[in-house]
Order: C-alpha cells, then sequence, then structure tokens
C-alpha cells in the first residue's frame, strides 16, 4: 500500500511539473498571467493536500485533505479548458486527461474510506 502512495505521490509531483511547464508557454499578458496564476494555485495544491494528508493526525483529518486536493483538481480542469479555448492550438489533452485521472483516484479513495 505504502508503495502505491508514493507512485501516486510521484505521479502528481510530475504531473504538476507538466503544468508548470505549459504556463512557460503562455503569452506574457494581463489575460494568461491571471489565469496562470489560478492554475498554479488550484494545480499546486493538489500535491500539497496530498502530501499534508499523509501527515493528518486522524482518518477524517486524512479524508479532509483528500476532498480538497479532490476539489482543487475540479478547478485546475476548469482552468486547463478556459485555457484551452482562449489559446487555440494549445495542446492540453494530455494534463486535462491526467487531471481527470487523478480525480478519479480521489474520488474513489475518497468514497473507500468512507466505506461506500
Amino acid at each position: 500500500m505504502k508503495e502505491r502512495n508514493q507512485e501516486f505521490i510521484l505521479r502528481v509531483e510530475n504531473y504538476t511539473l507538466a503544468v508548470i511547464d505549459l504556463l512557460r508557454t503562455l503569452p506574457k499578458d494581463y489575460i494568461f498571467d491571471t489565469i496562470g496564476r489560478q492554475l498554479i494555485r488550484s494545480a499546486t495544491s493538489i500535491g500539497a493536500n496530498i502530501i499534508e494528508a499523509q501527515a493528518a493526525a486522524s482518518k477524517k483529518d486524512f479524508a479532509n485533505f483528500f476532498n480538497i486536493a479532490l476539489k482543487s483538481a475540479n478547478e485546475t480542469k476548469y482552468w486547463i479548458r478556459i485555457l484551452s479555448k482562449l489559446k487555440k492550438g494549445l495542446t492540453v489533452d494530455r494534463i486535462y486527461n491526467e487531471t481527470e485521472e487523478i480525480s478519479k483516484i480521489l474520488g474513489k479513495s475518497l468514497l473507500t474510506m468512507r466505506g461506500k
């Protein structure tokens, strides 16, 4: 189980780095800067909350951090969609799909924690 957790953490770290690489390709203007800041906050929040969950004092706290990570993943999907609509030709499918997969893992984990 611990090995799977480490693999997931590494996967989220690599995902975060991919989002950062994407942001580096954006035009330097007010709109993209503003959306980029929102995207980097939500995307980095996913991993940060997963790490925080590892040190949670209780199962309830653990689940709460995973819930926050899931909400951040959902927000991240929104910002990625907005970026793809604003910048035609921007390839975001791989990152969007990875966000979707991470969301599913977090959601499934939360259901398991709640015994559903």
